[in-house]
């Protein structure tokens, strides 16, 4: 994750919050999915929003710790295509 001084572009702000998920065992509740990635509430619903929108990320219920988000196939390949993105421009 980053965890810069500079402002973080859009899609390294989206590849924080699949990496928190990733991290979770693909199943992370939204609080701490927020937290981890280091974003307000505004800027992580517009965010998280699109992820869920575009189907990136889904709801999953567990029943001992009730609604949870999980990385789809497509959340997976995207966190996988924005890592290698990320290598090459560094």
């Amino acid at each position: 994750m980053s965890k810069s001084i500079n402002p973080r572009s859009r899609w390294e702000i989206i590849l924080d919050i699949l990496d928190v998920i990733e991290m979770s065992e693909n199943k992370a509740k939204k609080t701490r999915v927020m937290k981890m990635a280091y974003l307000d509430w505004r800027n992580f619903q517009r965010h998280f929003g699109f992820l869920m929108e575009n189907g990136f990320v889904e709801e999953i219920v567990d029943p001992s710790r009730g609604m949870v988000y999980g990385l789809t196939k497509e959340g997976k390949e995207l966190r996988a295509k924005l890592k290698g993105l990320g290598a090459v421009l560094q």
